[in-house]
């Protein structure tokens, strides 16, 4: 039996950007700690880089997608299979164009004309 019964998302992605993350948190402590400014901007500098590392190798596949992964794909150096179409519950996937949430498209809402009466919704409150 496994050591855990449930995909905890341990990823390439997850951990190389913890990693960096935990070097800029360092840095940016250690500048408080001397107080410099120099280093706070440095260690926040490390975290945006963080940031962005921790997408890039998401939408390359060494990360996941939000909801639990087929077992198969439970360890944590096996790249993602969903990951080139996106994941629809993504954030990552939506901001960079990809998943079901960057293609839906929004309804577009017509002009009120004047001297139309406002329509309300079922249920809603007027604001007037």
């Amino acid at each position: 039996m496994s050591a855990h019964q449930y995909d905890h998302g341990h990823t390439v992605a997850g951990w190389v950007g913890c990693g960096i993350a935990s070097v800029g948190a360092g840095v940016a402590g250690l500048g408080v700690c001397t107080v410099s400014g120099v280093l706070i901007a440095g260690g926040l500098a490390i975290g945006v880089v963080a940031l962005l590392v921790t997408w890039a190798l998401h939408l390359a596949g060494w990360g996941k997608g939000p909801g639990l992964r087929p077992r198969a794909e439970w360890g944590w150096r096996v790249r993602d299979s969903a990951a080139p179409g996106g994941h629809g519950e993504c954030l990552a996937c939506r901001l960079a164009g990809r998943g079901r949430g960057a293609r839906a498209v929004v309804p577009v809402m017509p002009a009120q004309r004047e001297g139309e009466p406002e329509t309300v919704a079922a249920g809603a409150d007027s604001v007037r």
